[in-house]
């Protein structure tokens, strides 16, 4: 754990503020759910909650599925990071931050798929440096109750390769099948 040297008081309701600068680092916006967890020292933890991250070990098995059925790379992500990678590579991609593209797709509600293997592809991770290495992909979100949760994204391994409608359709009905999950 890392000392911020920040000091707040607990207001008259129980209200502690967290400043302006740790939300932008940490990304949490007005209206975000924190999870709170307790230790034996007394130490309170606030935690950005991430609905899909309690399926990560469902999630890693519908990408290995999706990976092998399609022969593509899947990863599946929740708002903040890539939760589950299949037929990629792991280090690559796996617990890394999102990129703000990918945030943006996820704000506005939109599935993206790359056109003909052109060079319009939108990077995953932040640490992607706006390489275009995978060309054809589709990415589409994860809605629950009409909050964007995640994204389900399929990546081809080859240039040759182009996304058709079977692979945007798959990567729908894994993104809804997924979103519903979190309803129940």
């Amino acid at each position: 754990m890392k000392a911020t040297g920040v000091v707040r008081r607990i207001d008259d309701l129980g209200r502690v503020v967290i400043p302006k600068e740790i939300r932008k680092t940490l990304r949490i916006k007005e209206g975000d759910p924190l999870e709170i967890f307790t230790d034996k020292e007394g130490e309170v933890i606030l935690k950005k909650y991430s609905p899909i991250g309690e399926l990560s070990e469902f999630a890693t098995e519908y990408a290995e599925t999706l990976a092998k059925t399609t022969g593509h790379i899947a990863c599946i992500t929740d708002r903040d990071t890539v939760i589950a990678v299949s037929g990629g590579s792991k280090k690559e991609f796996l617990e890394q931050g999102v990129s703000s593209e990918l945030e943006k797709i996820m704000e506005d509600k939109e599935r993206y798929t790359s056109k003909e293997n052109n060079d319009i592809s939108v990077p995953i991770t932040k640490n992607d440096n706006k390489e275009r290495k995978f060309n054809s992909q589709v990415v589409y979100p994860i809605i629950s109750d009409g909050d964007t949760i995640g994204t389900v994204i399929l990546l081809a391994k080859d240039k040759g390769t182009k996304m058709t409608e079977v692979e945007q359709k798959v990567v729908q009905s894994a993104a809804s099948f997924l979103g519903s999950q979190m309803e129940i």
